[in-house]
């Protein structure tokens, strides 16, 4: 079995990139998508993508040559939020643990991600804390309890809370205080593309809050 697996969130759509895919979109000279497998793959033994399959073709192609091959978590039913994608990828992981990000943060510190691995010994997760909040895009979870936290947060009959906020009530992660993670990565590492105007370098914007409910 794997040891490691790295879940890279990448089906939805946005609707500030207009017609473009978001995920294709360049940042320094390549696509988020690719910058972002490159720096998961550093800390993994594979990688899976989740994405919709019509965007299987072109991730494909952006991700040619990249140091891992990448496996495709297709979500059965598209644009239902990032919590879902984040469960089908979790379901296509190999490994009893996964670091689980978004395609649109190019700068992603790989050392923090491999930090929080060690944290997650033990615990069902181990989840960052950035500007205030969990940040559960840039996180690792142990697999089995996150699909199961995942699936009862889509749960419609559910009386809990829905979305990432639901999925850490009821994972219940090691939340690593944001003093603890500064130390480790700076502002960089939690910067997402949210419009075509974070495309240019330096100006992506903090990831915190972008894909919670």
């Amino acid at each position: 079995m794997t040891a490691r697996s790295g879940v890279v969130v990448a089906g939805g759509r946005s609707t500030r990139f207009g017609d473009r895919e978001k995920a294709l979109a360049e940042f320094e000279g390549d696509p988020l998508l690719r910058r972002v497998a490159d720096r998961v793959v550093r800390v993994v033994d594979e990688l899976v993508v989740n994405c919709r399959a019509d965007q299987v073709g072109p991730f494909r192609r952006a991700l040619a040559d990249a140091p891992c091959e990448p496996r495709f978590a297709v979500d059965e039913a598209p644009d239902r939020g990032p919590v879902a994608g984040l469960l089908t990828g979790l379901r296509a992981a190999d490994a009893p643990v996964a670091v689980a990000t978004a395609c649109d943060m190019p700068t992603l510190d790989p050392g923090l991600l491999d930090s929080l691995f060690a944290d997650a010994r033990g615990e069902t997760g181990a989840v960052p804390t950035f500007d205030g909040r969990p940040q559960p895009l840039a996180a690792v979870y142990r697999v089995e309890p996150a699909v199961a936290a995942c699936a009862a947060a889509l749960d419609p009959d559910a009386d809990e809370a829905c979305g990432f906020g639901g999925v850490l009530d009821r994972l219940d992660p090691v939340v690593l205080p944001e003093r603890t993670v500064r130390e480790r990565a700076d502002a960089a590492a939690f910067r997402n593309v949210n419009a075509p105007g974070d495309l240019r370098a330096g100006e992506a914007s903090e990831a915190c809050g972008s894909h919670l409910p």
